[in-house]
């Protein structure tokens, strides 16, 4: 940071400072901008639209059921394990107003990584997509979950197109597993239960926590992110400066293919997104390229919210490159780096330039984006408004413009600690409020910064944190291995691909099936490897520390040849 540096480097227009106080919580934005914008579209999903109007209906009906039909007090924590449907900014909101703590869940967790969670973070309920309540079923009885709410994908459309979706999924494509959990209650049910009953609106103080977001941290053990009711306002002011200075009220059109339970969809799109009166178009199944551009067809989108793998996907896909992007202003990248081709590739099929940024989820997380009248391809921009940043060496002394160090972070977005975790906190944040990013980047003349590395051992695999301590002690677990090592290889589609290393025991003999299949039994897609080496030994430390950047510079040693 450099004194009265930054003030300076915003477009004109563009205030260096914004209010963090200006609303007290969330609920009171809200509540502001359901009033505000009631008969306006909110989210729309499977061909249903929730107006501003009829989400805080819902999402009134959900904390009143919570209130009246549960024991749950304010601070207890409910785990909302759901994908892009419209049931989760009803459950979202709805607990929130109850008093409840949000704790955003991937929907494709293994059981493993339910069971640290939901026991990490005390969850006492527990609201789920059908298709994971077998899991749900299998990790239950080793937690404190009293409360089950489950729900189906088609829940909230109208009853026909419900009992139809519904049935296709579970029994045409067989998704749902059968399961049994006794004291479950259908979220419909819920809903109908608390529809007419009067909520006891929850007024939780600034410096509440709202959401607990799960991540590695610098570590690979997760971690609970404490995001306070201030931390999320502050990012979402943060984000309408910068990002949405070019979007209009109550009237732009932005997609949201990314999942809402990720923190950088969540703040965009459930918070920044709310405040200005707009509608957002849930995409439950990204992955499904060919129905995501049958779904853009319908709409005159003016905004897209995605990550570098998604942008090479669609600019690949025929269907997509077909459409009519005359609409498209705002282009959104978080998550993981940007490619330069991809950014040109994108420009050149929509003719809409991307905006990068870069963030965190213990800043809530957007720490700083390209103003889009001012975009440089291959920077994160500059810190969003009322942030600072500077970069330090091993020492922790502040480095000059254009000198590489460690990128710190100090702002009204970052979070208030780890979840019951003081030592992590304090290795991460210090006693003034700067953050430690594990980020090497530079800080160019004109304020525009560059990530030059990673100081962590960190993967990325499209736009996800992949700790390779996690995936070793689960690789460790796996009867006949010796030694294992997990790095982060270049990948042109995800940005990086897992490779393990494994040493087998003396006379034990090891398969590729056999690596592959214990790691996809106990972690979710992402973090799963996708090249196995077999080796004797492992380069190690004096002390027997496994080296991988020793096992890193020979796999780029290899792709360069």
């Amino acid at each position: 940071m450099i004194d009265n540096f930054w003030k300076d480097k915003y477009p004109a227009g563009i205030s260096a400072e914004i209010n963090a106080d200006q609303y007290p919580n969330i609920l009171a934005v809200l509540q502001e901008s359901c009033q505000r914008f009631a008969n306006k579209p909110a989210f729309s999903n499977l061909g249903k639209t929730l107006t501003y109007g009829e989400l805080y209906r819902l999402s009134g009906d959900f904390a009143a059921y919570l209130q009246q039909n549960t024991d749950l007090q304010p601070g207890d924590r409910i785990a909302v394990q759901l994908p892009n449907v419209l049931q989760y900014p009803i459950v979202v909101f709805g607990a929130m107003r109850a008093g409840l703590i949000v704790v955003n869940t991937n929907p494709l967790y293994t059981a493993r990584e339910m069971e640290h969670q939901f026991n990490d973070s005390g969850a006492k309920a527990l609201v789920s997509l059908a298709n994971m309540a077998h899991l749900a079923e299998e990790v239950l009885p080793k937690t404190g979950i009293r409360h089950v709410i489950i729900t189906e994908v088609a829940d909230i459309l109208p009853p026909l197109k419900r009992l139809l979706v519904n049935a296709v999924i579970k029994y045409v494509k067989k998704m749902v597993p059968a399961y049994h959990i006794p004291q479950a209650v259908k979220l419909n049910d819920a809903l109908a239960k608390g529809r007419g009953k009067s909520v006891r609106e929850f007024t939780p103080k600034s410096d509440d926590v709202a959401v607990l977001q799960y991540t590695g941290g610098t570590t690979g053990v997760a971690k609970g992110a404490m995001l306070t009711h201030r931390n999320l306002v502050a990012n979402m002011l943060q984000c309408k400066a910068l990002m949405g200075a070019n979007l209009n009220e109550g009237c732009e059109i932005l997609i949201a293919p990314l999942p809402l339970y990720h923190i950088y969809a969540f703040t965009f799109h459930c918070m920044a997104m709310m405040l200005t009166g707009n509608h957002n178009i849930l995409v439950t199944n990204p992955r499904d390229l060919n129905a995501l551009a049958k779904e853009l067809a319908q709409w005159k989108f003016t905004g897209f919210v995605g990550l570098n793998t998604l942008f090479v996907g669609l600019c690949n896909n025929e269907a997509f490159r077909k459409l009519d992007f005359s609409a498209l202003k705002l282009t959104l990248s978080g998550g993981m780096a940007l490619q330069q081709a991809t950014a040109e590739r994108w420009k050149e099929v929509t003719g809409c330039a991307i905006c990068e940024g870069y963030g965190m989820t213990e800043t809530s997380p957007v720490v700083s984006v390209n103003p889009f009248q001012n975009i440089q391809i291959g920077t994160i921009g500059i810190p969003v408004p009322s942030t600072l940043c500077k970069v330090i060496d091993d020492d922790g002394k502040e480095l000059a413009l254009g000198e590489r160090g460690e990128l710190c972070v100090k702002g009204p977005q970052v979070m208030k600690g780890y979840w019951q975790r003081p030592e992590a906190t304090d290795e991460i944040l210090d006693q003034d409020g700067w953050l430690r990013t594990g980020d090497v980047a530079i800080i160019q003349d004109d304020g525009y910064m560059r990530i030059v590395d990673r100081k962590k051992d960190m993967i990325l695999v499209s736009g996800f944190n992949v700790y390779p301590n996690e995936l070793e002690d689960v690789l460790a677990t796996l009867p006949g291995v010796l030694q294992c090592a997990a790095i982060g290889v270049p990948d042109e589609r995800s940005g990086e691909v897992i490779k393990v290393f494994v040493v087998p025991k003396p006379g034990v003999t090891l398969t590729k099936e056999q690596v592959v299949k214990h790691m996809h039994d106990n972690l979710t897609g992402y973090k799963r490897p996708k090249y196995v080496e077999f080796r004797e030994s492992l380069p190690t430390t004096n002390v027997g520390k496994i080296l991988r950047r020793e096992l890193r510079d020979e796999e780029l040693k290899k792709a360069r040849a």
